[in-house]
C-alpha cells in the first residue's frame, strides 16, 4: 500500500530543471532554471503558465556572442549562490568584477539591461 501514493514536490523539482542558454554564435549554455529566473526575461520566458516556444523547450536564446553569454550565466551563478539560504562569507563585488574583460564590458551592460534584473550588479 505505501507505493500506492508517491509525493513529489513538483515546485522543487522544477527549481532542479536544467534550462539551455543559447548564445547567437551557437554556444550553449546549461544553467539550473533557479539561476536563470534571477533574470526577469528569461524567467518570464521559462513560465509554465505562457505558451512560449522558450518554455516548452527549456531553451533560451540571448542575441549575443557567447563571451558575453557566458560571464552572464557566470553572474547569475554568483548572485544565485550569495543570495540563497545560509549563511556565507562577505564577498567583495570586486571579486567579480575583475573577472570581466574590458572587451566585453559594454556588450554584457547591454545585455544585463535586457535581461533585466541581471542590471542591479552592474549600476
Amino acid at each position: 500500500m505505501s507505493n500506492d501514493v508517491q509525493m513529489n514536490d513538483t515546485g522543487a523539482e522544477k527549481q532542479d530543471d536544467w534550462v539551455k542558454i543559447t548564445s547567437s554564435d551557437g554556444y550553449s549554455f546549461l544553467v539550473k532554471r533557479s539561476v536563470a529566473v534571477i533574470s526577469g526575461t528569461l524567467k518570464n520566458m521559462l513560465n509554465e503558465d505562457s505558451s512560449f516556444r522558450e518554455a516548452i523547450a527549456n531553451t533560451c536564446p540571448i542575441s549575443e556572442r557567447a563571451a558575453v553569454v557566458e560571464k552572464v550565466c557566470e553572474y547569475m551563478s554568483f548572485r544565485a549562490y550569495y543570495e540563497g539560504p545560509g549563511s556565507k562569507e562577505g564577498v567583495d563585488v570586486n571579486e567579480f568584477t575583475e573577472r570581466i574583460p574590458p572587451e566585453v564590458a559594454l556588450e554584457l551592460l547591454l545585455a544585463a539591461d535586457y535581461l533585466e534584473g541581471v542590471l542591479d550588479f552592474f549600476i
